[in-house]
């Protein structure tokens, strides 16, 4: 019998939504405080996703200026009516609810259509008479799903807002999702919080906007107090298949150790979807699923892994790389010296929320080896280039070269909280030095080598669980990145980092 793995894209890939158009499957996740906004996946299996982009590309869509750790943009939905595609989120730091458009997903998205409803977690719903709901998480008059009716064209409201359910009675009803499927409209909510009594909660009326009564079996997905190395399973999605057959994508967490912490951050996994005879839908295994999943008749296709280096030789940066906030146009180049990511150190440093000089991808693997060809002659005190290991702006680790009192050096440093040290410094006369991280499931090892044919000398460590949700908090996962900084002060030497490799090895 088929079987997949799960998750099926894994590291910080939050609240996935998906839609297919034909035989291809589109989805898309949460991106917070990173720009471009919205990673959008394709596949044709549901199990192996190529990441093709991402839907907000351009700061005229995505305004991150004011966005603090684990702000911007939360849950989005993708859907696809008639020929197009809309995607729907929140700009929690500015803007509030908006939907895009295209009738190339992987084209240009549409400037936003800004919605007059509060609340997060915005669901688009095109009904068989051309009604659009739009439907979102509010407290107004209790926690619970408020619907208007809305002209698409214009996003204008064409109806008030109504609560139509308050979910079972889990904390944070969110994430709702209203489909029609047979003579029946569900309305799929998440319970819980996003934590580990995450759970799916179900609801069904005759109409769109209810009454809405509850599954007897809710709720119809969790990992609430099970022995199980998925956790904090919620925030789903249903989709089906050609061949007839549903399917729900959600979000979970990979703990490590104990007690429990997680920094992978919340990554999207794949379940089956059966019916019961009352026609109430079951996800997984009476609610519950696994690291390996049974296939059905889904068409599995050859998993394309990316290449494990880039070398920075096309025009613009691979899908996996993201800034931090705005990405601003001082603070980086591809065409500054062929062949090298040129990074110009901003004032701004990792440790605040500004717009530093930053590219990093996602950690996606427990166990992992990341290293990078650094070109880099500090001029003044305070100039640094390096390599991060990053949660956000108060738990972060790097090692980088700087200079400090008028002498260039190799420096090893912890920021966790309010604690902050130089762990260790030397002398380095170089101009050129290889970085690199090695993780497992207990720490991150730093090195450095004077060539890439050297093995890499380690130069200090710090530990996975200190850079996890449970001490840092907030919604997002580690990065691994390359940044610069003048500390204060815009850096006068640039950064070049001619190549950066990702190696898992789990």
């Amino acid at each position: 019998m088929k079987s997949y793995c799960n998750p099926v894209i894994s590291g910080f890939h939050p609240d996935p939504s998906v839609c297919r158009a034909g035989e291809d499957y589109y989805l898309v996740t949460s991106s917070f405080e990173y720009f471009p906004g919205v990673p959008l996946f394709h596949s044709r299996d549901l199990v192996n996703w190529e990441q093709i982009g991402h839907v907000l590309t351009r700061t005229e869509q995505l305004d991150l200026s004011k966005a603090g750790s684990s702000g911007g943009i939360y849950a989005p939905t993708i859907r696809y009516n008639n020929g197009t595609f809309f995607m729907t989120t929140t700009n929690v730091s500015g803007g509030g609810n908006f939907y895009v458009h295209t009738d190339d997903p992987r084209g240009k998205w549409s400037d936003p259509v800004f919605v007059d409803q509060p609340g997060i977690d915005p669901d688009l719903f095109f009904d068989e008479d051309g009604t659009v709901y739009y439907t979102t998480s509010h407290d107004a008059k209790g926690q619970g799903a408020y619907q208007s009716r809305i002209d698409i064209a214009t996003g204008e409201r064409l109806s008030d807002i109504s609560l139509i359910w308050k979910g079972t009675g889990g904390q944070y009803p969110e994430a709702p999702h209203l489909y029609r499927i047979g003579e029946w409209y569900y309305l799929m909510i998440s319970e819980g919080g996003t934590e580990y009594g995450h759970m799916v909660t179900i609801a069904r009326s005759r109409k769109p906007d209810g009454p809405f009564e509850s599954c007897p079996h809710n709720p119809i997905l969790s990992h609430r107090s099970l022995l199980n190395p998925i956790q904090a399973t919620g925030h789903a999605d249903l989709i089906q298949a050609p061949d007839g057959s549903w399917w729900a994508v959600f979000l979970g967490i990979r703990p490590a150790g104990y007690p429990n912490h997680h920094y992978l951050g919340r990554e999207t996994f794949l379940a089956p979807v059966t019916w019961t005879e009352d026609a109430w839908p079951v996800i997984g295994e009476n609610g519950m699923i696994g690291a390996v999943m049974p296939a059905g008749n889904l068409p599995l296709q050859s998993k394309t892994e990316p290449a494990a280096r880039d070398d920075f030789e096309d025009a613009s940066l691979a899908p996996c790389w993201n800034f931090l906030r705005l990405p601003d146009p001082r603070n980086w180049s591809l065409s500054g010296k062929k062949g090298s990511l040129t990074l110009y150190g901003s004032g701004d440093t990792l440790d605040e929320t500004g717009i530093p000089s930053f590219v990093g991808r996602r950690q996606q693997h427990f166990t992992f080896r990341a290293s990078t060809h650094l070109a880099f002659a500090p001029k003044r005190d305070g100039e640094e280039a390096g390599i991060a290991v990053y949660m956000n702006e108060r738990f972060h680790y790097e090692i980088a070269v700087t200079q400090i009192a008028g002498a260039r050096k190799l420096i090893f440093r912890r920021r966790l909280g309010t604690l902050w040290k130089v762990e260790s410094e030397m002398p380095w006369s170089a101009d050129t030095i290889v970085l690199s991280v090695y993780a497992d499931k207990a720490n991150y090892v730093f090195g450095f080598a004077r060539n890439e044919e050297e093995e890499p000398t380690p130069f200090g460590q710090g530990e996975c669980r200190m850079l996890a949700t449970e001490v840092a908090g907030g919604f997002t996962g580690v990065f691994i990145a390359m940044y610069a900084t003048g500390n204060g002060a815009r850096s006068s030497a640039p950064a070049y980092f001619d190549w950066f490799d990702y190696q898992a090895f789990e």
